[in-house]
C-alpha cells in the first residue's frame, strides 16, 4: 500500500524535513548546505534534554548535592549549616544558561538560507507528506525526532487535580514545603532527591516492592534502603484517588499493605515513565510500522519501513537516553549524505546513570537477566569502604559489581552504586566495547592511589579470581 496525500493545495517540497529539534537538530552539518530543508518544532528548540530533562535536572542535582555535602560535613569534623535556599536564584542559574541556548539555536536555524523553520504540530497525511499549520510539506527524506512525553496513569480525580510532570516541575516559581511523588523509577527518584535535599518534605508512592526495580536487584535493594532515610516512602502501594484541597494543595489516597492511607501536600508530581509521541503523528496515514510499545520501528541504518523516512531518539529507542540519540543522529546524518555507503548503528554496550543520592551507573546485563537466560557468570564486588578514598568520604554504602564469563573473563555487565558512579562506569564500558577481560584490567594496568577507581579495581580482582 502506498499511502500518499491526495490534496495538493498550498504544498511545498523539500529535500529533507526534520520533525523535532532535540538531537534531530544536530543532523544538519555543512554537508547539507545545498539541501532545501524544513525543520518543524511545536515547542521550544532543543528538545527534552536541554529544556526540561537531563540538563536542567542535573544542574539541580548538583545544587542538591552541595547541600548534602554541607549537611554531612559534621562527620568530617566540620560544623556547617545551610542558612537558606534561594529558589529564585537557583532557577535563574539554570535557565539563564539554558534558555539562551534554545533561543540561539532557533535563531541560527531561522537565518540559514537553505532552512525553513515551521513552528507548529506536524502530522502525516501520507508516507512523505506532512501537514503543519494547514500547509502541506513533502520531502524526499523525512526524519522523525519527536521524542517522548510523560505517561499519565488513569487515576480517579487526577485529570481535575493540580499536578506536575517532569516537563513542568523544574519551572515552578515557588518552592514547595511538601511534595508527593507518584512513581518509583529514575525520574521520580532523581527529583525526590532534588526537592528533599533542598528542604521539601517529600513523600513517594510506588507500586513495586523496591525503587528502581529495573536495576540489578542488589543495587535496587541497597538503594531503596538508603533512600528510605531521605524521604517518606510508601511501597507496594496503589494510588486510588487524587483531589485538590481548598488551599490549592493535593490529597493523594492510596492502598498500601497497611490499608487505605492518604497524604496531603503542596504539590503533586506524577513521574510514572515516558511514552513515545507516535500517537501525535497520525502514522495510520502511512506505512511506517509501530512496535508493541508504541515506538517507531527502525533497522540498523535507522530507516523506518518507509524508504527515505528515518527515526531517532526517544520516539524509536526505549532506552530514552540522550547519548544513544546522539549516536543515532550521526548515523542518519551520514546515511542521508552517503546513501550508497550507509553505516549501521551499534549501541552496544549502552551505559546509563541515575543521578540520585546515592548515584547509580550500569552497563550490560544484571544478575537476574543472566540467570533468566541461563547464562553462566561469576561476580566480583568491591566496596567503597575498602578503599582509602572511601574512608576519606566516610562512604559505607557504595559498591561496584562486575559480572563476567567464568571461562573467558569477558565482562557481561557492571553496576556501581555510590559517589561518582557515572564517571567510574566508563572504564568498564570501554572494556566491554573493546573486549578487555577482567584479568587484563585487574592486573594489566596501574590504578592511581588513593582514588575512587580502586573500587573498580577491587571488583575486577575478585572477578578475575572467581574465573575457572
Amino acid at each position: 500500500m502506498n499511502k500518499e496525500s491526495k490534496t495538493s493545495v498550498n504544498r511545498e517540497h523539500f529535500d529533507l524535513i526534520i520533525i523535532g529539534t532535540g538531537s534531530g537538530n544536530s543532523i544538519i552539518t555543512p554537508e547539507f548546505d545545498e539541501w532545501k530543508i524544513a525543520i518543524i518544532e511545536k515547542g521550544v528548540f532543543g528538545g527534552t534534554c536541554l529544556n526540561r530533562g537531563c540538563i536542567p535536572s542535573k544542574m539541580l542535582v548538583h545544587t542538591a548535592n552541595v547541600v548534602n555535602e554541607i549537611i554531612d560535613s559534621e562527620a568530617l569534623g566540620v560544623d556547617a549549616s545551610v542558612e537558606s535556599i534561594r529558589w529564585a536564584d537557583i532557577m535563574d542559574r539554570v535557565y539563564k544558561r539554558i534558555d539562551p541556548i534554545a533561543e540561539g539555536g532557533e535563531s541560527y536555524r531561522q537565518h540559514l538560507p537553505n532552512v525553513t523553520v515551521y513552528k507548529g504540530h506536524a502530522r502525516f497525511v501520507g508516507n512523505k507528506t506532512l501537514e503543519v499549520n494547514s500547509q502541506e510539506l513533502t520531502a524526499e527524506n523525512i526524519v522523525i525526532a519527536t521524542g517522548a512525553k510523560p505517561f499519565i496513569p488513569d487515576i480517579a480525580g487526577l485529570n481535575k487535580a493540580n499536578f506536575h510532570t517532569s516537563d513542568s516541575i523544574m519551572r515552578i516559581s515557588k518552592f514547595p514545603e511538601s511534595m508527593t511523588i507518584i512513581g518509583g523509577g529514575y525520574i521520580a527518584t532523581e527529583l525526590a532527591h532534588v526537592f528533599s535535599s533542598l528542604g521539601s518534605r517529600v513523600s513517594l508512592v510506588a507500586r513495586g516492592q523496591r525503587l528502581l526495580k529495573a536495576q540489578d536487584k542488589e543495587i535496587s535493594e541497597k538503594f531503596t534502603g538508603v533512600f528510605r532515610k531521605q524521604i517518606s516512602l510508601y511501597l507496594e502501594s496503589e494510588v486510588q484517588n487524587v483531589t485538590t484541597n481548598e488551599a490549592g494543595g493535593v490529597n493523594v489516597s492510596f492502598m498500601s499493605p497497611a490499608g487505605l492511607s492518604s497524604i496531603e501536600s503542596d504539590i503533586l508530581l506524577v513521574a510514572t515513565g515516558r511514552t513515545p509521541t507516535t500517537d501525535e503523528l497520525n502514522l495510520d496515514a502511512t506505512d511506517i510500522a509501530i512496535g508493541e510499545e508504541g515506538y517507531v520501528v527502525t533497522n540498523e541504518q535507522m530507516s523506518t519501513t518507509v524508504p527515505g523516512v528515518y527515526a531517532l531518539g526517544d520516539v524509536t529507542n526505549p532506552a530514552q537516553l540522550k547519548h544513544t540519540a546522539n549516536a543515532e543522529t550521526r548515523v542518519i546524518s551520514n546515511n542521508l549524505i552517503h546513501p550508497s555507503s550507509p553505516v549501521s548503528i551499534d549501541l552496544r554496550p549502552t551505559p546509563y546513570a541515575i543521578f540520585t543520592r546515592p548515584q547509580i551507573a550500569s552497563v550490560g546485563a544484571n544478575e537476574e537477566e543472566l540467570t533468566a537466560h541461563g547464562v553462566e557468570y561469576i561476580a566480583g564486588k568491591g566496596n567503597y569502604s575498602e578503599i582509602a578514598y572511601g574512608w576519606a568520604m566516610e562512604e559505607t554504602d557504595g559498591f561496584c559489581k562486575v559480572l563476567a564469563d567464568p571461562h573467558t573473563g569477558n565482562i557481561l555487565g557492571a553496576h556501581i552504586l555510590g559517589p561518582h558512579a557515572s564517571t567510574l562506569i566508563h572504564q568498564l564500558v570501554q572494556a566491554m566495547k573493546f573486549g578487555q577481560t577482567v584479568h587484563e584490567l585487574s592486573r594489566g594496568m596501574l590504578y592511581v592511589h588513593p582514588a575512587l577507581n580502586e573500587v573498580v579495581e577491587i571488583a575486577l580482582i575478585h572477578a578475575s579470581e572467581a574465573c575457572y
